[in-house]
């Protein structure tokens, strides 16, 4: 940030990803699980997006991309106006896919599935419902942000607006973390992004679960 306040975006320290997850939800505020459905947002949902937005805009993002299902194109919608770039929309960045625990609440999934659940939450590769494995939504979604960030300017920055358990698998991924640390990431909220960072040996995670904007970090860890 610039000592007139104003946010500067080109800092020559590579590019930056910005994983924005959608806003809220119906099925969010009944803590159903949505997988792959596709579920719109809420007023609240929309509000979250368009306050979201006038934030990120700011950072004067190069590229936006997105999960083609709604809750996720309408959020970035919301920053394609304002600064004026088109959305590529990838189904590979989709949710997981939860096969038969899509559209059941938590409460229901414990009650029903709360082995499965369990093994789930020890980082143990489970295909949830019947779905995809963690793994494997790591493997469609990832190489989509690593082919766009690829298209970048030196220090360029890609917007990928996703889901949280999506977003989750490929920060995972671009880390190098094993899959049964992913867990350990924790969950984002509605709205709110995370940022990864070039560095000299590879991605960093320079911010988690954010809300604001992200600042230079200033000292000797830098």
């Amino acid at each position: 940030m610039s000592a007139t306040g104003e946010v500067t975006h080109r800092t020559g320290r590579g590019r930056r990803v910005i994983l924005w997850r959608h806003g809220q939800t119906a099925w969010n505020v009944e803590r159903r699980f949505q997988g792959t459905t596709d579920v719109e947002l809420t007023p609240t949902g929309v509000a979250q997006a368009r306050r979201a937005a006038r934030q990120l805009a700011s950072l004067r993002p190069d590229a936006i991309i997105a999960s083609d299902l709604k809750r996720a194109s309408d959020t970035a919608d919301e920053l394609a106006a304002l600064t004026g770039l088109g959305v590529v929309r990838d189904e590979a960045l989709r949710e997981t896919y939860a096969g038969v625990w899509q559209g059941l609440t938590h409460e229901e999934i414990i009650a029903r599935f709360g082995d499965e659940y369990a093994a789930w939450k020890r980082g143990e590769p489970v295909r949830r419902g019947g779905g995809e494995l963690e793994t494997e939504v790591a493997d469609r979604a990832a190489p989509v942000v690593l082919r766009h960030t690829e298209k970048l300017p030196e220090d360029g920055t890609l917007v990928v607006v996703s889901h949280g358990g999506t977003i989750r698998t490929t920060i995972g991924r671009l880390l190098g973390l094993e899959s049964h640390h992913w867990e350990s990431l924790g969950g984002l909220t509605n709205c709110c992004w995370s940022v990864l960072g070039e560095g000299a040996r590879g991605w960093r995670l320079l911010e988690h679960n954010a809300g604001t904007l992200p600042e230079p970090v200033l000292g000797d860890d830098d």
